[in-house]
C-alpha cells in the first residue's frame, strides 16, 4: 500500500512545457501553458523566467485564479561568487522577481547560480572550479542574499544546485551547505540535476533533512547521460538529447525520494521540471498528464 505523502505539495513549471526564457519563438504562449498544467491536474505552479507569464500582480492573480492554479516560487540567477561588484545588479533583478512572487502569495525564490559554460554555446566561459575567495564570495553573498529577500520580501531562500554551475556535485553542495548558515540559506533539490552531477537525492535528504527547504521532481536516463559524461556534452545540448526523461523511465527513482522528503515531517513544495528546451508545442502535456498520473500512483 502506498504511504499517503501528505506533506508534499505537488505542482509543475514552465519548464515542464519547454520554457526557458522570458520570450522565445520556439516556446508555447503563456496562456496555452496555464490552461494545460491545470488540464494536466496540477494545482501549482512556478513563475518560470521573469517576463514570460505576465508581471502586473493584478493581471496574473486573475488568470491563475480563473484556472485554479497558485504560485509556489519565483526564480532568480546569481553570479555572486564574482564578489560585491555583482551585488546592486544582482539585487535589481531579485527585487523584481521578489516583489511579484510575494504579491502572488508565495514565500520562496529559487536561486540557481550562474553557469560556468554558456547554455547556448556551451563555450566555457568560467574555470568550473572556484578559487577559496570566490568560495567565501558566494556563500557570504548568499547568506547577505537570504537575510535580505526576508527582511524586505518576507520569501525565504532556496539554492538550486545545477549543472554547469559551481554548485553540482555532491562534494560541491556539501561545501556549500556546510559554509552557510541554516537560518538564512536552504536547499531546493532538483533530483535530476543532482543525478546529472552523480549525487545521490536520498542520502542528501537523509543527511541534510534540515537544509531541504524545497524539491524540484525530474529524472535522467541513465544511458544518455553516461554519453553526455564520456563526451562533456554540455547542459544545453544533453538537454535536446533527452538526457532529462520522462519519469518512471529515469533515476532517481522518486517514490523513495518522496518517502525521505516526507519523513522530514515539514511542508514541502514537490514541483516537477521537465526540461525539454526546446520542444514541439504538443509534446508537453500528455507527458504532464502521465506524470500527475504517476506521482499520484506514489502517494503524492
Amino acid at each position: 500500500m502506498t504511504t499517503a505523502l501528505d506533506r508534499i505539495r505537488v505542482g509543475s513549471a514552465p519548464d515542464s512545457w519547454g520554457v526557458w526564457f522570458p520570450d522565445d519563438p520556439r516556446q508555447v504562449p503563456w496562456e496555452r501553458f496555464l490552461d494545460e498544467v491545470a488540464e494536466a491536474g496540477y494545482a501549482w505552479i512556478e513563475l518560470g523566467p521573469y517576463g514570460y507569464l505576465p508581471t502586473d500582480p493584478a493581471r496574473l492573480t486573475d488568470e491563475v485564479d480563473r484556472r485554479g492554479l497558485r504560485v509556489s516560487a519565483g526564480t532568480v540567477f546569481t553570479s555572486l561568487h564574482r564578489g560585491p561588484a555583482v551585488w546592486d545588479a544582482t539585487w535589481e533583478q531579485v527585487g523584481r522577481v521578489a516583489e511579484l512572487t510575494r504579491a502572488m502569495g508565495a514565500r520562496h525564490l529559487v536561486v540557481i547560480p550562474s553557469f560556468w559554460r554558456d547554455d547556448r554555446t556551451a563555450e566555457i566561459v568560467e574555470p568550473p572550479e572556484l578559487t577559496g575567495e570566490q568560495w567565501a564570495h558566494l556563500t557570504g553573498g548568499m547568506e547577505r542574499l537570504g537575510r535580505e529577500v526576508r527582511e524586505r520580501y518576507g520569501l525565504d531562500i532556496v539554492v538550486h544546485p545545477h549543472a554547469d554551475t559551481h554548485i553540482d556535485t555532491e562534494e560541491h553542495v556539501e561545501r556549500f551547505l556546510d559554509a552557510t548558515d541554516g537560518d538564512l540559506v536552504d536547499l531546493c533539490l532538483d533530483t535530476g540535476h543532482y543525478a546529472y552531477c552523480g549525487g545521490d537525492s536520498v542520502k542528501l535528504i537523509e543527511t541534510y533533512g534540515e537544509r531541504i527547504g524545497y524539491l524540484h521532481l525530474k529524472q535522467v536516463d541513465p544511458e544518455i547521460l553516461a554519453d553526455v559524461v564520456a563526451n562533456g556534452v554540455p547542459f544545453g545540448p544533453a538537454v535536446q538529447r533527452g538526457v532529462m526523461c520522462e519519469p518512471p523511465k529515469g533515476v532517481p527513482a522518486l517514490e523513495p525520494v518522496l518517502t525521505a522528503a516526507q519523513g522530514l515531517g515539514v511542508d514541502l513544495f514537490a514541483i516537477v521540471e521537465q526540461d525539454m528546451y526546446p520542444c514541439e508545442p504538443d509534446r508537453p502535456l500528455p507527458v504532464a498528464r502521465r506524470t500527475r498520473r504517476f506521482l499520484r500512483s506514489c502517494g503524492a
